[in-house]
């Protein structure tokens, strides 16, 4: 377990979770072209987890390299409906979302966000083999919720929405930063 001085994620500095798929171990855009709803997604447990809970934005970010027709980046945006778990057997960690893919053409290619002067940041680009949740800072996903939601200067319809960032809460609800 990480040391607090080590942490990245704050609740001051938590605008959403980015949970990954990869996309070449896995058929995710025939998966979501029949079912674009997410219900639940696994996790790699860290202090992480342990701040991911109900109401907290998230968005999908599809992963890989060998499909050079597959836009790879920010594929759907939801929120949390509850804090991680682990399986009833011990087996593994996950958590419960009301997530929606968009479709294909209204994904946000990761070429889009390494271009942009305010998201070329993003812990995603920066450390891609990093284990699931990544997370965008509150100032990257005001931009991302700015810039590509719909009537946006940059057109891109539909992807975005509405979402309430609420402060990280421990599990006993109190506010507080790790």
């Amino acid at each position: 377990m990480a040391d607090t001085a080590q942490r990245t994620v704050t609740a001051d500095n938590l605008g959403a979770w980015l949970l990954k798929g990869n996309a070449d171990h896995t058929d995710l855009r025939g998966r979501f072209a029949r079912e674009p709803r997410v219900g639940r997604w696994c996790v790699q447990p860290s202090y992480r987890v342990r701040l991911m809970g109900a109401g907290q934005p998230v968005l999908f970010w599809g992963s890989g390299s060998r499909h050079r027709d597959v836009a790879y980046g920010i594929w759907g945006l939801g929120t949390l409906t509850g804090p991680a778990r682990q399986e009833d057997d011990g087996s593994g960690w996950w958590v419960p979302l009301g997530l929606t893919i968009a479709p294909p053409d209204e994904w946000i290619r990761r070429e889009v966000l390494r271009a942009h002067p305010e998201l070329a940041d993003l812990e995603v680009l920066r450390q891609p083999q990093a284990a699931n949740p990544s997370f965008v800072t509150r100032r990257q996903f005001a931009v991302i919720l700015a810039e590509f939601a719909p009537g946006s200067p940059s057109g891109r319809r539909g992807h975005a929405r509405t979402v309430t960032v609420r402060p990280v809460r421990s599990r006993s609800g109190a506010a507080r930063t790790p």
